[in-house]
């Protein structure tokens, strides 16, 4: 039996980001110029639905820091000391993970799983199996919906929360970072991590691996101006794969590895970048 690892309460108010500020503004000011001039109000819906459809746009930005805090880099600590954070996505997966964590003790390498609560808690062994290795196991969710980026608070509550206790029971360590699924968000995601001491987490590169079946595109994807603070997106599960029908990860994984030894840089975990 594990037992449910604790979560330390945020140590700070969460503060809304400027966009959020911006559009509770022009919600008001729409409902401020209806009450003083109903004949304006096709003006006030037009403000509104433009900050609509702005915050929409955002969500759909994976990379985008609009809506909240959001990890695109390892810290300048970790660049310094020559980290690049690989991350692996959707796992674990009972005939990738293993021949994953394999290329990686091969090549003295840790990374980052981002894992589906409900694939690791199908897979348990396999999930301690990573951290027993010395890698870490942090949140991608709890089933991977296809409408997360449409829950409202208590959706996502939900979805992340269950994934939080999840993962903490199956691995004694509580994930302190997480991911999104697709990297596809709304306003309401960055006070759910706040409260959940969540920190949201990225990439600088990636190398669309789930339909990209030629490891050197892949590779070239990862690799193009790649330098010391980068983080590196490939996946465990979902992969597309190669003509010999293997996913692409297994080939293109090791090329990156060898890389980086070549550039003096060194893969870690992003607990280890992020609090060494």
């Amino acid at each position: 039996m594990h037992a449910t690892v604790p979560s330390p309460a945020p140590a700070k108010r969460w503060r809304a980001p400027p966009l959020l500020k911006a559009s509770a503004a022009c919600h008001l000011g729409a409902a401020a110029l209806v009450a003083t001039a109903p004949a304006l109000w096709p003006w006030a819906l037009g403000a509104v639905a433009l900050d609509h459809a702005l915050l929409t746009a955002t969500g759909l930005w994976p990379r985008s820091t609009w809506l909240g805090a959001n990890l695109l880099r390892l810290p300048d600590a970790a660049s310094a000391r020559g980290e690049v954070a690989v991350t692996l996505d959707d796992g674990p997966d009972p005939a990738v993970t293993p021949q994953v964590l394999d290329i990686l003790d091969a090549h003295g390498a840790r990374a980052t799983f981002f894992c589906i609560a409900e694939q690791a808690a199908r897979h348990p062994l396999l999930a301690r199996e990573i951290v027993r290795r010395g890698h870490s196991v942090q949140n991608h969710s709890l089933r991977h919906r296809h409408n997360f980026s449409l829950l409202g608070p208590a959706g996502l509550k939900r979805e992340i929360g269950q994934a939080q206790d999840r993962l903490a029971q199956l691995t004694d360590q509580r994930p302190s970072c997480f991911r999104a699924p697709a990297g596809l968000r709304n306003l309401f995601l960055d006070p759910v991590l706040h409260a959940l001491d969540l920190r949201l987490v990225s990439w600088t590169r990636r190398g669309f691996d789930t339909r990209e079946a030629d490891p050197q595109t892949v590779l070239a994807r990862l690799t193009q101006n790649l330098a010391a603070g980068d983080i590196v997106l490939l996946h465990d599960r979902h992969g597309a794969a190669m003509a010999d029908g293997r996913p692409v990860v297994l080939q293109a994984l090791p090329l990156l590895l060898a890389r980086l030894r070549g550039a003096g840089l060194s893969a870690v975990t992003l607990p280890e970048a992020l609090n060494p």
